[in-house]
């Protein structure tokens, strides 16, 4: 009978030890495919705009702009990258018409955790 019991009890340690590999192991896939969202065109566009900003094509440049935009991408997903990029650049449309991408309250969300976003991104890749 213990030896049964023990099995048993084995069994069930094994069997929760596993339920926890496999929720860890999608939380990292979530994560994984998230990173992985961004269209490699967007990812391209996205380093020569940082690499022009920034003094010019070097490796040092490429190098740390191609990290940025992959530590951008730990933090958004492409829809909310691409939402507030589109925000950024057209709240500058003056008067009335610009108000539709300045004033919601998404727009204003999306831009600071995009504005944060890039502030990680630039810290953590050494982007000068």
């Amino acid at each position: 009978m213990k030896k049964i019991l023990l099995l048993l009890s084995l069994i069930t340690i094994n069997a929760c030890a596993n339920l926890d590999t496999q929720v860890e192991n999608s939380e990292n896939a979530q994560v994984l495919a998230r990173v992985n969202d961004f269209p490699t065109r967007d990812r391209v566009d996205y380093v020569l705009e940082c690499v022009a900003k920034h003094g010019g094509l070097s490796y040092i440049n490429q190098y740390a702009c191609g990290c940025k935009i992959d530590k951008i991408a730990e933090q958004l997903s492409f829809e909310e990258f691409d939402a507030a990029r589109t925000f950024v650049q057209m709240q500058k449309t003056p008067g009335e018409q610009g108000a539709a991408f300045r004033d919601p309250q998404q727009s204003k969300d999306l831009r600071n955790k995009l504005k944060e976003a890039d502030a990680a991104a630039e810290k953590a890749c050494f982007v000068q």
